[in-house]
């Protein structure tokens, strides 16, 4: 019989770390667990409003209440900053962070499609993924904005309520590489959800280097803001509309 190909070990040792790290593999506490730490993402990701700044202290405790791990650390790194600040410095910062910088939007499908047709199908395609489980937005956002994609992986569970953030992993990584070239506190939180995805490959890596220099596909056409034509339709071919920025009521403290 032949020698294995050099190959084969590292083959297997590749895919025993991803089965130890496969999340249908957790145990119902580290399962726990984890959609805590989704949900305390999604929280302190969201705009923060009169609600959110009124359970700052609530939020603090439940981040300090988490065992000890490079997630908790990052979260209580983020808390510490949240906690201090007025809510008016809050107010301004998440909207310089977010709203008027691309290479930081929270809108996951802009990384991945630009503003092609391609995108108004993908924002289809994640509502639908929403309805097929029973869980219903409520319509306050597009359905791929950060926070609303961790709800429902906190919700829906490993494998498909966490497959959009999968599939958005590089995404994830440019805006959490911008939002550290900016040394914003908000890219504690982006560091928790990474550590709660599988480590990036060097073609992820390279995607993500040229995602950084070039931007994303720039087709504009046939693009309009989600359901603006209907329940999830779509704009007429020959129509152009930028996909619809965040409100311009948040500068004035309402979300």
């Amino acid at each position: 019989m032949s020698p294995l190909p050099a190959t084969v070990p590292a083959m297997v040792r590749t895919r025993v770390r991803a089965a130890i790290r496969r999340p249908s593999r957790l145990t119902p506490k580290e399962a726990e667990a984890r959609a805590l730490l989704l949900r305390l993402c999604s929280l302190l990701l969201q705009y923060p409003d009169r609600e959110l700044t009124m359970a700052r202290q609530e939020l603090a405790s439940a981040v300090s209440a988490l065992p000890s791990s490079p997630a908790a650390e990052q979260l209580a790194a983020f808390v510490s900053w949240f906690a201090d600040e007025q809510p008016e410095a809050l107010e301004q910062t998440y909207v310089e962070t977010f709203d008027l910088r691309r290479k930081s939007s929270l809108y996951l499908t802009y990384y991945l499609h630009g503003d092609t047709r391609r995108r108004g199908m993908a924002l289809l395609t994640l509502n639908q993924r929403y309805r097929a489980a029973g869980w219903d937005t409520g319509g306050g956002e597009l359905p791929d904005h950060l926070p609303v994609v961790l709800e429902f992986a906190a919700l829906a569970g490993t494998g498909g309520g966490e497959a959009p953030l999968r599939r958005h992993r590089r995404g994830l990584e440019l805006i959490h590489r911008a939002l550290t070239d900016a040394d914003s506190p908000y890219r504690h939180v982006l560091a928790t959800l990474l550590t709660l995805l599988p480590p990036p490959t060097e073609a992820d890596l390279a995607a993500v280097a040229r995602l950084a220099a070039e931007g994303p596909p720039d087709e504009e056409v046939g693009l309009a803001p989600y359901g603006s034509f209907g329940d999830g339709e779509f704009a007429p071919p020959d129509t152009f509309m930028p996909p619809a920025p965040a409100p311009t009521s948040r500068t004035e403290g309402h979300r």
